[in-house]
């Protein structure tokens, strides 16, 4: 109520359907558990995205939890959510693990990859604004500099490279869109990790900064075919590159 003498609002007295605070609070639930949960699930999520955990590595939930400073019951709840992603699988000795994908999933995973990315990339091609332009100019920029480094960070190399790619999709303002490519690199980003800690000649040789390169300035001219071709020449290259190595076994994959 505004006292139009005093110029300021008063209290309202006796409003009889107010929710008493306890009321109130119950209709919410508990937000900082449901907020601790969705951090580690987003921190382990990035780590997966990233390539900073290789196919077969294996997860102590306890370990985990000390060393995000959590208690076990967030990560049990972010592990859980991540396999039902199928980015972490649990094993027949209820050991849980980075999944290992074999050559098959790995090339499928690439065709879906081609038609998804190269999609998001015409697409950011039209949508891009300065703004977008100039988020995916620097990531270019800093992967193209790391990448030329005498003794390049591999595990910071693999992070730029998702970061780029990422600038691009997420320049289509497509949130469903950009989804579904997550869910994508929460399986490859292992499997990228594994081949650049064997290969890490690829960083110099693999053709990722001149894809880069070439997507970024197919945005600047607006050029949708031209941007879906540099990044699914970018993807299918490090594809061609990681199975020729034959780091991947060619039948199912180990479920010990």
């Amino acid at each position: 109520m505004v006292d139009q003498r005093r110029g300021f609002v008063q209290p309202f007295r006796c409003v009889p359907f107010a929710m008493s605070l306890a009321e109130a609070l119950t209709t919410i639930g508990p937000i900082e558990r449901l907020t601790l949960g969705d951090r580690v699930y987003g921190h382990m999520r990035e780590l997966l995205m990233s390539g900073r955990l290789a196919p077969g590595e294996k997860l102590s939930l306890r370990a985990t939890a000390e060393i995000l400073g959590v208690s076990i019951m967030p990560v049990r709840e972010a592990v859980s959510r991540l396999v039902a992603d199928r980015a972490l699988e649990v094993t027949p000795n209820r050991a849980v693990r980075v999944p290992i994908l074999d050559a098959a999933q790995f090339r499928e995973l690439t065709t879906v990859r081609v038609e998804i990315e190269g999609f998001a990339a015409e697409r950011a091609a039209a949508l891009a604004g300065p703004d977008d332009i100039e988020r995916i100019a620097a990531a270019e920029r800093a992967f193209r500099d790391l990448s030329h480094a005498p003794a390049p960070d591999l595990a910071e190399a693999v992070r730029l490279n998702k970061e780029f790619h990422f600038a691009v999709y997420a320049a289509t303002g497509l949130s469903t869109l950009m989804e579904i490519v997550g869910g994508l690199w929460l399986k490859v980003g292992p499997v990228i990790n594994l081949d650049l800690r064997a290969n890490p000649e690829r960083l110099a040789t693999g053709g990722a900064v001149r894809f880069h390169a070439d997507a970024l300035a197919a945005i600047r001219r607006g050029d949708g075919p031209a941007t879906r071709a540099a990044i699914a020449g970018d993807i299918a290259g490090a594809a061609d590159f990681i199975l020729a190595k034959g780091g991947l076994s060619e039948g199912a994959a180990d479920k010990t």
